[in-house]
């Protein structure tokens, strides 16, 4: 059983450790990060009885819907919730690189459970693929969330585009991920080059969001006060 949850919960707390570590300028609390990591393992009970729910009542009925309604609308729009109630207006999150801890710390919470409930199901054996696949993949749809968090509330215009941004684009790569394991039959020849694409592209949103503060603290070094936009 130890190994178990041991296994369940390493991933998701050695992803959460490398984004909260990247911040280098200034760390965001570890209490609200650790509160925001538990406000994610909280939402998994309440969509697993709703995607319980929308099979029972045959209301999905085809992978596409699996994929896209019950398991991507759903759990990217309750994260997306999450962090624009509780954490977009909060004075901690004072620079881009914020909306990336934050969104990684919902979204792995909600991957921590799922895979520990997932282990205790399957078996310690099925452990290495979710740590590489489902676990993993929730952190990087959380990067490219965050990552347009941070960029509507300190980009100087198109606000309301970033805000739509930061839901669809997790949304629609979610609802890719689900429809290839559900829908193909080798999903492995596609999954793989989808995961690399994925982290290229989280990886990216990284490096932009952390020079986008380089840039502050360079302009606030010479005295150079001036809005400075999001690359």
């Amino acid at each position: 059983m130890f190994s178990l949850i041991s296994a369940g919960v390493a991933p998701g707390v050695a992803l959460l450790s490398y984004f909260y570590l990247k911040d280098e300028y200034e760390a965001e609390p570890l209490s609200f990060v650790l509160r925001m990591f538990f406000f994610g393992v909280l939402l998994v009970f309440p969509i697993m009885f709703i995607q319980y729910v929308l099979v029972e009542e045959k209301i999905i009925s085809s992978p596409a819907a699996e994929a896209f309604l019950s398991a991507a609308l759903l759990e990217e729009f309750v994260k997306w919730f999450i962090i624009y109630f509780f954490v977009y207006d909060h004075d901690e999150f004072d620079e881009p690189y914020d909306g990336i801890v934050y969104s990684a710390s919902v979204s792995l919470g909600f991957a921590t459970l799922e895979n520990i409930l997932y282990l205790l199901a399957n078996g310690l054996e099925t452990a290495v693929t979710r740590a590489l696949l489902p676990v993993s993949s929730h952190a990087l749809f959380a990067v490219i969330m965050g990552f347009y968090f941070g960029k509507a509330k300190f980009a100087g215009r198109k606000r309301r585009y970033y805000l739509w941004a930061s839901f669809l684009l997790p949304f629609f790569l979610h609802g890719i991920y689900d429809w290839i394991l559900l829908a193909e039959k080798q999903w492995g020849y596609y999954m793989g080059p989808f995961m690399l694409a994925l982290w290229w592209v989280a990886l990216r949103k990284v490096k932009k969001a952390k020079g986008y503060i380089r840039c502050q603290v360079t302009s606030s070094a010479q005295g150079v006060v001036r809005k400075v936009e999001l690359p």
